[in-house]
């Protein structure tokens, strides 16, 4: 079965790339650029993988990472970030983040956060 991906970020060329990059991988991606509405299709739908930008202007990210920790925690969670010299990386593993990536990444590193994050699960 193919692995189930939601892309949370409020930048539509960072979820073009996304979603195009997982798709060539041969994934299933689904996008969002609202946390509001990420939350919605988490608990609607089954997903394997988060990825999660942490800088949203209608829902921060770290409210949609705790959700998950608490609600699903079999949901891997991908956390991405551009901002601050990736501070907010380590604050977000320290929430629960499975892995993080800096934006701007290489389809290169995020096909291979992407592959070693579900590899875990199969």
């Amino acid at each position: 079965m193919t692995s189930q991906i939601l892309v949370v970020d409020d930048d539509p060329q960072i979820l073009k790339f996304f979603e195009a990059v997982l798709k060539d991988q041969g994934y299933s991606v689904s996008i969002t650029p609202s946390g509001s509405h990420a939350a919605k299709l988490l608990k609607e739908r089954s997903f394997d993988l988060l990825i999660l930008d942490l800088s949203m202007p209608d829902t921060d990210g770290f409210e949609i990472l705790q959700m998950v920790r608490t609600q699903l925690p079999s949901v891997k969670v991908l956390v991405i970030s551009g901002f601050m010299q990736g501070t907010l990386l380590k604050a977000a593993e320290l929430v629960g983040a499975n892995a993080t990536l800096d934006k701007p990444s290489s389809p290169e590193q995020l096909a291979q956060a992407v592959g070693k994050l579900l590899a875990k699960t199969a």
